[in-house]
């Protein structure tokens, strides 16, 4: 037979577990500070020049071209690894160009066709020829700025970097071509990401 000690023990140890409130984990009212991690996958490595995106039919990574020759940028190098996150869609009906999206990573050069999980922080609001096209700004795992989890924190402890990504990105293509409304905190990001993620599930 059991000993009756031993059951009481049992018994009072349920009764513990038993008024320990459970808070359900997707029940977490401050949505704003849920980090969003991705995978990226590089298609163009910070520093370089050669315009390569990945070929939707096809799979692969291939360099892009106009009138047959490569494409090269006239400008100085990617500011930070730049790329695509897979399994997403924005489409023109939610203000987006119909591709996967885009993102901007800070932190070392990876190398071209790799995946780099990444923080999304914000996201810079760009028109290409009055097109939406919005980059999503993430910052790489591996990166010395992995502590930072927002646009505003960038700002305030890296002077300047948020400034060298805009005006990179609304110069590259020439003068006039690509204008910008600014950067959004990463509550927006996350809701860009959670529309393309459901346009691609459908």
């Amino acid at each position: 037979y059991m000993n009756w000690k031993f059951i009481l023990t049992v018994f009072l140890l349920l009764l513990l577990l038993g008024c320990v409130e459970k808070v359900p984990s997707e029940d977490v009212p401050d949505t704003i500070n849920k980090e969003l991690w991705v995978k990226m996958l590089v298609e163009i490595p910070a520093g370089t020049l050669e315009k390569y995106e990945l070929n939707k039919s096809s799979g692969i990574l291939q360099m892009d071209s106009i009138d047959g020759k490569p494409r090269l940028i006239d400008y100085l190098g990617y500011p930070a690894n730049y790329g695509m996150i897979p399994n997403t869609l924005l489409p023109k009906s939610k203000g987006g160009d119909g591709d996967p999206l885009d993102v901007i990573s800070i932190g070392p050069p990876a190398e071209r066709g790799s995946m780099v999980n990444c923080k999304v922080i914000g996201v810079l609001k760009l028109k290409d020829r009055g097109e939406q096209d919005d980059k999503l700004i993430a910052i790489s795992k591996n990166s010395s700025l992995q502590h930072i989890k927002s646009i505003a924190e960038l700002e305030e402890n890296y002077p300047g970097i948020s400034e060298i990504i805009e005006t990179w990105f609304t110069n590259y293509k020439g003068k006039g071509k690509m204008t910008s409304a600014g950067y959004e905190n990463q509550k927006v990001a996350q809701d860009i990401y959670a529309i393309a993620k459901a346009a691609y599930s459908n």
